[in-house]
């Protein structure tokens, strides 16, 4: 179904990736400095690991039963959003079988002779993480089938009539992949996994225990409601949690001797524009947009864009998302609309609210 006007037409992100937009300090995709301090900050095991009971115990479940057949472990899919520990888990899968692991990316493989040299390097029992699987090409990911189900790749030589394909063996291998558009992969590719699991948002419970964890390791002084206030506006992402958690410390550190208490993080997250419920400034400027300037909508996803100096894709991908979960912004065939919760969280009244209590003053008087 189309959601906006047909007419209206923009280059979009990258198939299968979204719009970025720098410097959000609520995005959820990784940067620089994320992945230096995950890096020092992840669990290295499952019974460490905050969060994705059902996952982790499914998973469990299969990693004991390949140990306790001296086995490589099944092929298996992460799926969901970015930020919620598909790498990490990837890498306790590795550090639970006693396996070295290899990283690369979907978007990296773009030639199944790419895939080839991959494949061909790895060891006996190797973990292969591949990251946005959604994102490999069709020659790679023919490839990839073989590959996974017979642990052999056909290896073309030469071109037109006298090509000759080469069958080159490998040794056993668990696949580990990464998806945050599992509706993309083809059925091929995802019924050749032995296990899928889909990794859901936290609770504001379990963000509160992966704030203290972190905190413990950058040796940062924490309380309760501190770390409470912290998961409420985190989007239900550990990533964020952490990001935010940084950003934090950094105003406790000059503003607050150091100890984070809920006024000190609601100061510093208010300084950054990270509101109470982990709305930022583009996710308000399009409430504020549609609300003041549409009176609620509907009103199409482009004109949305041009009036909040913003490129469609970057709304649509970046913004919209969230505001849809957290039931603020909901999209008809019309266009775009705000929900009562929106006015609400907004401070603002609903248009027709303000015209029955004009309605009232006149027929009654003040």
């Amino acid at each position: 179904m189309n959601w906006d006007e047909p007419t209206e037409t923009a280059a979009g992100p990258p198939p299968g990736g979204t719009a970025e937009w720098p410097d959000r300090l609520v995005g959820s995709d990784a940067d620089g400095e994320d992945t230096a301090v995950e890096a020092a900050l992840r669990p290295k095991d499952l019974e460490e690991f905050v969060g994705q009971e059902r996952v982790r115990e499914q998973l469990d479940l299969v990693l004991r039963a390949a140990r306790a057949r001296g086995a490589t472990a099944d092929h298996v899919l992460l799926s969901g959003a970015p930020g919620l520990g598909k790498t990490t888990l990837s890498m306790i899968i590795a550090a639970e079988m006693g396996a070295p692991i290899r990283i690369t990316s979907g978007p990296a493989i773009q030639h199944a002779g790419d895939l080839a040299a991959i494949l061909s390097s790895l060891q006996e029992g190797e973990v292969l993480f591949l990251d946005e699987i959604h994102r490999m090409s069709r020659p790679a990911e023919e490839m990839l089938y073989m590959a996974m189900e017979d642990f052999r790749v056909d290896v073309i030589v030469g071109k037109g009539p006298g090509a000759t394909a080469i069958p080159l063996e490998l040794p056993p291998f668990t696949l580990v992949g990464a998806t945050t558009r599992a509706g993309l992969l083809p059925p091929p590719l995802r019924d050749r996994f032995g296990f899928t699991g889909h990794m859901e948002f936290y609770a504001p419970g379990e963000l509160e225990r992966v704030i203290h964890r972190s905190a413990g390791l950058l040796d940062v002084h924490i309380e309760a409601e501190g770390a409470a206030e912290i998961a409420g506006r985190s989007r239900g992402t550990p990533r964020i949690a952490n990001r935010l958690l940084r950003r934090v410390r950094d105003y406790a550190q000059v503003k607050a001797d150091g100890v984070i208490t809920r006024e000190t993080a609601a100061q510093a997250l208010d300084v950054y524009e990270v509101d109470a419920r982990g709305l930022d400034r583009l996710d308000r400027a399009v409430l504020t947009a549609l609300l003041k300037l549409f009176g609620g909508g509907p009103v199409g996803l482009s004109t949305l864009a041009v009036a909040v100096g913003e490129e469609r894709e970057t709304v649509e991908e970046v913004a919209e998302p969230f505001l849809v979960r957290e039931g603020l912004l909901a999209r008809t065939p019309r266009g775009r609309i705000a929900t009562p919760a929106a006015w609400t969280h907004m401070g603002l009244t609903p248009p027709q609210q303000q015209a029955r209590g004009a309605g009232q003053q006149g027929l009654f008087g003040t």
